[in-house]
């Protein structure tokens, strides 16, 4: 069996929840919780990060709990995700951002499965399933094109700028539960850091969504407490993919 590799993004200067990744949560910090999950899952954690000083605590946080790191371009996360992929030898990988605790560990599995098992490119992520649930599923290959065929600079639209590539195979991952589209369980906020504490402490560090599901459902009025934050994001991505498409193949 091939090794399943998730490489996870992660950098401190966040500006509207400063730190947030070093953040308090269970036995650590968010960081050290977002590895460990993706381990108890059976994904290799590669920790993704930037050369800058600033993201040296990551790196140190990171070598004292034994985990690869690999630090790359600061704003071109594709790039990052390329070299990376480069020097630890990875041909196929998850992404998981540092953002989200709670992702979905049998789900992104079964899409890394599915990619290295066909002939795609890339698998995105379903747009009808909770906000914080996966990442996508991509190819060394793919990558390596982004990075020579495209200005990859401003990789934040990762999923647009690899649609625009010329042939690419691609396909959306199928959400495994309907039901979430209203559960918001990333981390960009002080409101979400508190909803999401409230999981860990009565949920636990390896809860599956079936269980947040069912959480969500016994407690009607949870979704309140951060999703005005969700609308909020929605809105500036949109407004992001618009400005971002006229530039793509610059």
């Amino acid at each position: 069996m091939n090794s399943m590799y998730a490489l996870i993004l992660v950098r401190v200067g966040s500006t509207r929840l400063p730190k947030k990744c070093l953040l308090p949560f269970g036995k650590g910090n968010v960081l050290e919780h977002v590895c460990r999950r993706t381990e108890h899952f059976g994904f290799i954690p590669i920790i993704c990060t930037s050369k800058e000083s600033i993201d040296n605590p990551i790196a140190r946080l990171g070598k004292q709990n034994g985990w690869q790191i690999f630090r790359g371009d600061i704003e071109d996360k594709i790039r990052r995700l390329r070299d990376a992929c480069d020097h630890y030898g990875v041909r196929e990988l998850i992404t998981i951002d540092a953002d989200d605790p709670f992702f979905d560990g049998r789900a992104n599995m079964e899409s890394l499965e599915r990619l290295i098992n066909s002939n795609l490119d890339m698998i995105k992520p379903p747009e009808e399933y909770y906000c914080g649930s996966m990442g996508f599923s991509l190819s060394y290959e793919i990558l390596d094109r982004a990075v020579k065929e495209r200005d990859t600079s401003h990789s934040e639209m990762m999923g647009t700028l690899i649609e625009s590539l010329n042939g690419v195979k691609h396909e959306t991952f199928i959400a495994p539960l309907t039901g979430m589209t209203k559960i918001r369980l990333t981390l960009d906020y002080i409101e979400d850091y508190h909803i999401l504490c409230f999981i860990l402490r009565e949920l636990g560090p390896h809860v599956a969504p079936e269980k947040i599901k069912k959480f969500f459902n016994q407690n009607p009025d949870l979704f309140k407490l951060n999703w005005f934050r969700q609308v909020d994001w929605a809105q500036r991505q949109a407004a992001s993919i618009a400005g971002y498409l006229p530039n793509i193949e610059r």
